[in-house]
């Protein structure tokens, strides 16, 4: 009995020493080959066509030094203003997200309590940086546990290792969400201002970072009055932004 649990515990940790490594080839391989697609993008891909409605998928790569220098420094002002200097993730973000989430849990729990039924799911603040969000993207799914999370800190630090902060930016910019089937810069900037991105002004290229947390969200509401203040201070933010 024990030399069979021993002999199955030494398979797990073959199998999880084997899988870091693939992972570090396949981050490895990153610094010079596009990736065709992330697990994210496939997972949507699948619930597209499975509702008929693949047709609307858009994804255009462009490289980093065709992406506009607006657009980075909107993204960066916007999500991870200390992308340039941290090493993938940001404890304090982490710690600030992880005590309003569990402000919000008990906030909805009290109105469930008072209602006496169901109440509406808190809003979950992630406090992720852009290299985690890339991690997350590129190989994980969608699910919010501790191992999930465990899993997107060590890729977070692997990406940073084996790949430079223009390529992590790159890889982020041409793979992140920006709306139900949209993904990537290019496409994003093609669906909601019918211009390459380029071409995209300072107020567009803040506009579309404003959108990134909530992207289907935002789709559907482009005049919301939230959207506009937030560019504004997206914006008067950029030109501090150093870009790597």
């Amino acid at each position: 009995m024990l030399r069979a649990a021993l002999r199955w515990l030494g398979l797990v940790a073959v199998a999880a020493v084997a899988l870091q490594l693939f992972l570090v080839a396949r981050i490895a391989l990153m610094a010079a080959v596009d990736p065709q697609s992330t697990a994210f993008q496939r997972s949507e891909a699948f619930r597209l066509a499975t509702a008929g409605d693949l047709g609307r998928w858009r994804q255009e790569w462009v490289p980093y030094a065709t992406l506009p220098d607006t657009l980075k420094r909107a993204v960066i002002a916007s999500e991870d203003s200390d992308f340039r200097s941290h090493d993938g993730v940001e404890w304090e973000a982490i710690e600030k997200a992880w005590q309003r989430n569990t402000r919000a849990e008990e906030s909805a729990a009290r109105r469930a309590a008072q209602a006496r039924g169901p109440a509406r799911p808190p809003r979950v603040y992630g406090g992720s940086t852009i290299t985690q969000q890339l991690a997350k993207n590129l190989f994980l799914s969608g699910e919010r546990t501790l191992l999930r999370k465990g899993q997107e800190l060590l890729l977070s630090f692997l990406l940073e290792a084996l790949l430079d902060k223009q390529r992590i930016l790159e890889l982020y910019l041409n793979s992140v969400e920006w709306g139900d089937g949209i993904f990537g810069a290019e496409a994003a900037s093609q669906r909601y201002f019918r211009k390459p991105a380029a071409r995209l002004s300072p107020a567009e290229a803040a506009r579309l970072a404003v959108m990134l947390p909530r992207p289907r969200y935002f789709e559907k509401m482009p005049q919301s009055a939230y959207v506009a203040g937030r560019t504004a201070v997206v914006v008067a933010r950029m030109g501090a932004v150093a870009l790597p």
